[in-house]
């Protein structure tokens, strides 16, 4: 396994991991598998090139994207002190082998030398338990829980909102 930065030679590959998290867990993300189907791949491109306060791991089995989390620090004055998490996903077949939680350690090892950095953030779907333990097991803590937090098709999903002082 190899877990490095992802960078605009790694769009394809991105976007079609992507898109199949979409397809299996679309209930874990903001957007959804049509909206990001229609995205340009010169704006997947720019999206996960990394910069000062962005950036986006991929992890690796056999030259395949298996896995991939992706950080933000906060860029206005008073809430630089945090960055968050978002899109965090390992393919099925890829689960149950330490994978998440190599991603998850990486990125925190990463985003604490970054100067001035003081928490990650976070949020999971409520009834996600294997990911809510494996975000425990790397030090996060529930901070709050916000009920109907996201909706589709009439359903609704609570978040737990997590956070990792680093300081």
């Amino acid at each position: 396994m190899e877990i490095r930065v992802l960078d605009i030679e790694d769009a394809e590959c991105c976007h079609e991991l992507r898109l199949h998290s979409l397809l299996d867990s679309p209930e874990a993300f903001l957007t959804t598998y049509e909206i990001q189907s229609a995205r340009p791949i010169e704006e997947i491109r720019q999206q996960i090139k990394p910069d000062d306060g962005r950036f986006t791991l991929g992890a690796f089995e056999d030259n395949h994207l298996v896995g991939m989390v992706t950080f933000v620090r906060e860029s206005r004055t008073k809430i630089i002190h945090k960055g968050t998490i978002y899109a965090m996903y390992v393919a099925p077949d890829s689960r149950g082998q330490g994978l998440g939680k190599a991603l998850i350690q990486e990125l925190v090892r990463r985003a604490s030398l970054l100067d001035g950095l003081e928490q990650i953030n976070l949020t999971v779907i409520s009834d996600n338990a294997a990911a809510k333990q494996l975000y425990a097991s790397c030090g996060f803590k529930v901070f709050g829980i916000e009920r109907n937090a996201m909706k589709s098709g009439g359903q609704y999903w609570d978040e737990e909102n997590m956070v990792l002082f680093l300081t």
